[in-house]
């Protein structure tokens, strides 16, 4: 069963908000939406209604508590899937930075290595759905500006019936979906290891950068992903992962 995150990584969010100008109500409202979209749908697959969710979320517990993960972030390249791999760890993508298996040395071993993909769908869709089509869980996130990301690749996931666990950033209890802290696509794939009992230790980061954007970062502006990178770094820090 998950854990209580740290209280410091769900209250930063507040922060976040406050520095961005972004209002709460509309992180609620997609959270909610993306929550009634996917009960709308577990009409048809038993691992999409709350239970399910519940089930594929004591899966990646039990996967994540096992052994070392990586991390992928944004700036991922080959070596650091290879270096994983090499060092016996399983791997967990940041949205599009599960694009990089496309080119590991081995691909199939890096696919098998891979536990999840956390992100809030703005990585390349063909990326996404390949992970989505080998029935890789996927930790979706709803914030305020992303539901026609979430609603797109929701009907890839609903396609190849992908486990998925679904992930909010407000305050509020939301049955169903989890708050595991964080802010950015590769501090929450840290807080949500971290919310399944991992331990810092655990973890190894690859392709965390805050001095320049990844290539794997979906569509952004440049100045703004830059102070997101900076609010990263805080998250990290409070998480106690080294970068």
């Amino acid at each position: 069963m998950a854990t209580v995150p740290n209280s410091n990584l769900i209250e930063i969010q507040d922060e976040i908000r406050d520095d961005f100008g972004w209002k709460l109500a509309a992180d609620l409202d997609s959270a909610k939406n993306l929550r009634w979209v996917c009960k709308e749908k577990s009409w048809s697959f038993d691992t999409w209604n709350e239970q399910g969710r519940l089930k594929t979320l004591l899966t990646l517990q039990e996967q994540i508590i096992s052994g070392p993960i990586s991390i992928l972030g944004a700036a991922a390249e080959p070596k650091d899937v290879r270096d994983a791999i090499l060092a016996g760890h399983r791997l967990i993508a940041a949205d599009g930075s599960v694009g990089v298996l496309t080119e590991a040395e081995y691909p199939e071993v890096a696919w098998d290595s891979l536990l999840c993909v956390v992100g809030d769908a703005d990585g390349d869709l063909a990326h996404l759905a390949m992970a989505a089509e080998r029935k890789i869980p996927f930790v979706l996130h709803a914030h305020g500006d992303n539901q026609n990301e979430w609603l797109e690749l929701l009907d890839v996931l609903h396609l190849y019936n992908t486990p998925i666990v679904i992930t909010h950033q407000t305050p509020s209890q939301l049955a169903g979906m989890l708050n595991p802290g964080g802010f950015t696509d590769g501090d929450r794939a840290v807080c949500f290891a971290l919310s399944l009992n991992a331990t810092p230790k655990q973890i190894t980061l690859r392709g965390f950068r805050t001095d320049k954007i990844g290539r794997w970062t979906g569509a952004t502006v440049p100045e703004r992903k830059m102070r997101k990178l900076e609010w990263m770094s805080r998250i990290l820090e409070i998480a106690g992962v080294k970068m």
